[in-house]
């Protein structure tokens, strides 16, 4: 009895031991996971120039942003210290190099990958190749431009019987049957080999970038826009969306992007592009909603952006349901919120808000309404950095000069700069022939929050009882309105 009451209690013993281990690994995650985003060190040694201006960014959100650090005069080497949050991840190395000290400055650029290891890269920026490059002991890098040269000499056979396919006039015969076989065997032995790739390199961060080579099934018997329409619906297939590292590469972003060309490319109109366009972010998002919570926040994220851009409502309107989405990490959700408010709020047939907002003196002005002798109003929002901004102001101007348009139209131009002196400078140089006001906070201000501005340029057509009569995007459109009415 005593034996058996021993065994018991080492059990009994050893089972508890076992729950405190696995509570104190739960308890030390944070800070292991804390210890994984240590920086880590970046090391270039030049030759071949007399010396270079070195800077080093990361890619992020979609883009090469801010560089961490730049070193202007390097001769030999330099070091950059790059932070955790950013590893793995890929970066631009950009060098403004001379090569002799009298020389102008001229850019050299390269792209490349870094883990949670420091680095170290012998580069001449005269010869920015891969096979020039002295890599050290770094793995990654080796072994992304190994595969890259290895899947182009494997993809250029799929590639010559896909071009055959494509412009081959007759579905039903037997060599069409034959070349089709042919293909689908060559994809499904080159996708494969892709996965053999992933798994060979699996500890490597470059091996989250492979699958966008992979090439999806294709129903070569369709006619053309319905095959397009299946490639669509299956272009994310061979995608691990549950993998968060993706966004940390350019080739994710040009894999969404070249899904969106596949779209453009049949927009005939403007009204079939917002068709299309929404079509395929719902397609997408919708896959994406299986994924990772950041991969599915990146995507809503991703087409907001480009609805934003060509003022795609209705696109806009199906992001809805995603940003209910407590899986849905987007960044944009309370620009999404606010710019569903406004499309609800701020509509054809709605009233105008009144505003106040700063002539370049400082005087205070308050726009309740049109001068007694105009019939028409037009607002303008806008930012002095935005190039777009500047071309529709520059042609509202020309417009505006005609007498028949001067007659009718009171026009007020309000810069949403959160920079006050930006658009001082921007409007001393510009001498609108109408009322160009500043709204104190910028994109931030009570106006642009009434008016529901996110993004510029944003205009609205009013009557003289300041109800909204068009949200025109250009000129042609307020033309095309006035000869309606």
């Amino acid at each position: 009895m005593k034996k058996n009451t021993s065994c018991k209690l080492k059990k009994s013993f050893r089972l508890k031991i076992w729950k405190i281990g696995v509570w104190i690994l739960l308890a030390l995650a944070p800070a292991m996971k804390g210890k994984s985003q240590e920086s880590r060190l970046f090391k270039l040694n030049i030759r071949g120039v007399y010396d270079a201006k070195v800077s080093l960014t990361p890619y992020e959100d979609g883009r090469y942003n801010q560089a961490i650090q730049e070193i202007p005069g390097v001769k030999g080497s330099a070091e950059i210290n790059v932070p955790g949050k950013y590893l793995p991840g890929q970066f631009l190395l950009r060098m403004d190099y001379r090569q002799k000290s009298e020389d102008q400055p001229y850019p050299a650029e390269f792209v490349f990958f870094m883990n949670r290891e420091d680095l170290v890269l012998g580069i001449n920026p005269l010869a920015v190749r891969p096979d020039s490059i002295d890599f050290g002991s770094d793995q990654e890098n080796p072994a992304y431009f190994f595969f890259q040269q290895k899947n182009n000499q494997r993809r250029q056979q799929l590639a010559l019987l896909e071009q055959l396919l494509a412009g081959y006039d007759s579905r039903n015969g037997k060599f069409f049957k034959a070349v089709t076989e042919e293909f689908e065997k060559r994809r499904a032995e080159y996708n494969q080999w892709i996965s053999d790739q992933e798994k060979q390199y699996g500890n490597l961060f470059i091996s989250s970038t492979f699958s966008f080579q992979k090439v999806p099934v294709t129903r070569w018997d369709l006619p053309e826009e319905a095959r397009m329409t299946e490639q669509a619906v299956h272009y994310f297939d061979e995608i691990d969306l549950n993998d968060p590292l993706i966004l940390r590469t350019q080739e994710f972003n040009d894999f969404v992007t070249a899904y969106m060309r596949m779209f453009g490319m049949k927009a005939t109109s403007e009204q079939l592009r917002d068709s299309l366009f929404t079509y395929a972010g719902a397609l997408a998002c919708e896959k994406a909603a299986s994924g990772h919570p950041k991969v599915y926040g990146w995507m809503v994220d991703y087409f907001y952006k480009g609805y934003e851009t060509y003022n795609i409502a209705s696109g806009i309107k199906m992001l809805e349901k995603h940003i209910q989405n407590p899986h849905c990490l987007t960044a944009k959700k309370q620009e999404i919120i606010r710019r569903l408010e406004g499309m609800e709020k701020l509509t054809v047939g709605t009233e105008a808000p009144s505003f106040e907002a700063e002539m370049v003196n400082n005087m205070q002005v308050r726009f309740q309404g049109l001068s007694n002798e105009k019939t028409y109003g037009l607002l303008i929002f806008y930012n002095s950095e935005c190039s777009h901004c500047a071309e529709l102001l520059e042609t509202i101007k020309k417009w505006y000069d005609k007498p028949e348009n001067k007659a009718w139209f009171d026009v007020i131009s309000v810069g949403v700069d959160d920079d006050r002196e930006l658009w001082k400078k921007f409007h001393l140089t510009q001498n609108y022939p109408w009322t160009d006001v500043w709204a104190p906070g910028g994109i931030n201000s009570r106006v642009a929050t009434e008016y529901y501005i996110l993004a510029t340029p944003v205009m609205f057509l009013v009557d003289s009882d300041k109800k909204i009569l068009l949200m025109p995007e250009s000129v042609e459109q307020i033309q095309e309105f006035l000869n309606m009415d």
